[in-house]
């Protein structure tokens, strides 16, 4: 060893004798000097350190020192390549932090952070200089989309697990969230009350209402409590995540359910329908539903009307209400009736129009003729549609004077055009009757100028049933034999025959003929007409009959 290696010698072990430091342990320093780039301290070695200057940076990024301060530092080396000690603020400050988490952990405390960024499940935080892992699950009460924003701001966590040997670190924003929701919905609880307006959170969405986190408490707001108007799904008015304002309706402590309402911070609407639609009021509205009995019409949000489909238009036949109206059309209507206590506005479509039948009488008086389309077929008649909502009936036995008919099929089909004549019109029960048969007019009121009782007429058979004979008197007459009249006589359909009438029947509006009484006339006229002949007065029947058998 040469002379200047052994005086080295002594200087460096003179010097650790100065300042018995071990390599990685804490020391404190004064800081004397500040560059651009570091921080120059002095430990009392022979040498001052030189520190970078970003592990003097806070969480916000500032510079936190002045030439003077006293700092905690680490000594890592007694000299590095420039002849410098070698000190670490960041390892100073490492060592320090986890000293403060062992604490925190120890006292079941809090420990303010900073997410740094995002890792596979989960987050990295920056926990007073301690790398920590954030669990996914542990951020939140909620799952949240973006954890981005997350990033660089301030938090309070709870450590769940500490190990200083493997430098591990878990915490938990979530115990701390879900102790302040506690306290929020124990204080939330203890004051909330029926009739209270508070403010919410729209959770969660479903079809028949949505939930409200009031701060701890969740509430249930029903979809007939959202607005007074009508709306299929919450969703057309609420959005996941919105706050609201709400009132409370049901509160139950023990259960902790709460019922919600929405509607309830505005005014019903009905409270002032009677007044601002008063019946027979003609309004305009827009159709917010279609059944298969009505329409229902929105006159302003919250109130709506009913238009039935027997209101919809004056045809007596209605048709689906689909087929007049549809979903957003605007319509004019009528008030006809409401009812306040149960909600309830009804309200004609029709009366927008005149009723066709208030003009009838006048458009088709009595006896005059008009023309039809056959609409329908029944047992019992035809009806014809005269114009649009006006039908007249037919009845069968208008069809004809004489022939008898079984079903009007046999002589109509549907859509013939008919002429028929107006024998009457109900226009409050709505009938309008007509006749067919009435066209030429009634044969039967000429019968007495054309047949008087005891004269005689020629005849033709139309049918014979049960021993009488019907016949065809023509211009739809009709006339009958009886069977006592007959004579004996069994007639054959189609023959002809020459009869007396004996009585004309205005009731069932018959001739009523007889083959007997026509023998009889005709014998006696013909021995009056023999005896005149013979000139004897005493001329006998025989002596006629044995003339005539001559």
């Amino acid at each position: 060893m040469d002379y200047q290696t052994e005086d080295f010698a002594k200087l460096f072990e003179a010097s650790e004798q100065q300042n018995p430091l071990q390599v990685n342990e804490l020391a404190q320093g004064t800081v004397v000097k500040i560059t651009r780039d570091s921080v120059i301290v002095d430990i009392g070695f022979k040498s001052e350190g030189e520190i970078n200057l970003d592990e003097f940076r806070d969480l916000d990024g500032e510079v936190k020192v002045k030439v003077g301060d006293q700092v905690q530092v680490v000594f890592e080396s007694p000299e590095n390549e420039r002849g410098s000690v070698v000190l670490s603020k960041e390892k100073a400050d490492a060592l320090q932090a986890w000293d403060r988490l062992a604490k925190v952990e120890s006292e079941d405390g809090i420990i303010e952070g900073v997410p740094v960024n995002k890792i596979k499940g989960g987050m990295v935080v920056n926990v007073g200089g301690v790398r920590a892992f954030l669990p996914g699950s542990q951020i939140d009460l909620k799952p949240i989309k973006s954890l981005d924003k997350l990033i660089g701001q301030k938090m309070d966590f709870k450590i769940l697990k500490l190990n200083k040997a493997k430098g591990n670190v878990v915490i938990s924003r979530r115990l701390i969230l879900e102790k302040e929701r506690e306290a929020q919905r124990s204080k939330l609880l203890s004051n909330l009350a029926e009739g209270q307006v508070v403010e919410g959170e729209v959770k969660n969405i479903t079809d028949y209402g949505a939930f409200v986190d009031l701060g701890g408490v969740d509430g249930l707001l029903h979809i007939t409590d959202m607005t007074w108007g009508r709306i299929n799904h919450p969703s057309e008015v609420l959005n996941i995540n919105q706050t609201i304002k709400v009132v409370v309706l049901k509160f139950d402590s023990k259960s902790g359910k709460v019922s919600l309402g929405m509607k309830q911070l505005i005014p019903d609407p009905w409270e002032q329908v009677p007044e601002k639609f008063p019946v027979g009021d003609r309004v305009t509205g827009k159709v917010v539903n279609v059944t298969d009995y009505g329409a229902f019409i929105e006159l302003e949000e919250g109130v709506e009307g009913l238009v039935h489909v027997s209101e919809m238009s004056w045809g007596k036949k209605s048709k689906h209400p689909s087929k007049i109206v549809n979903l957003g059309d605007k319509i004019e209507a009528v008030v006809l009736d409401f009812d306040s206590s149960s909600r309830r506005i009804s309200l004609g479509m029709k009366q927008i129009e005149p009723n066709p039948w208030s003009l009838i009488e006048e458009k088709y008086p009595k006896g005059s003729v008009i023309k039809g389309v056959v609409k329908n077929l029944t047992d019992f008649g035809i009806f014809l549609e005269i114009e649009e909502g006006i039908d007249g009936l037919v009845h069968i036995s208008d069809f004809s004077w004489k022939n008898k008919v079984e079903h009007p099929s046999e002589l109509y089909k549907k859509g013939d055009e008919v002429e028929a004549v107006v024998l009457n019109v109900d226009q409050e029960n709505e009938r309008f009757s007509l006749g067919i048969k009435q066209l030429p007019g009634d044969p039967f009121e000429k019968v007495n100028s054309q047949f008087s009782p005891r004269s005689h007429v020629k005849v033709k058979v139309d049918h014979v049933e049960n021993g009488t004979a019907f016949l065809d008197l023509g211009d739809g007459l009709e006339g009958i034999i009886p069977k006592k009249e007959l004579d004996g006589l069994v007639p054959e359909k189609g023959e002809e025959l020459e009869v007396e009438v004996i009585q004309i029947d205005d009731k069932d509006r018959r001739i009523i003929c007889s083959l007997k009484s026509f023998h009889k006339s005709t014998e006696k006229a013909a021995l009056k007409d023999f005896r005149a002949k013979q000139g004897e007065a005493t001329a006998t029947l025989s002596d006629f009959l044995k003339k005539e058998t001559e």
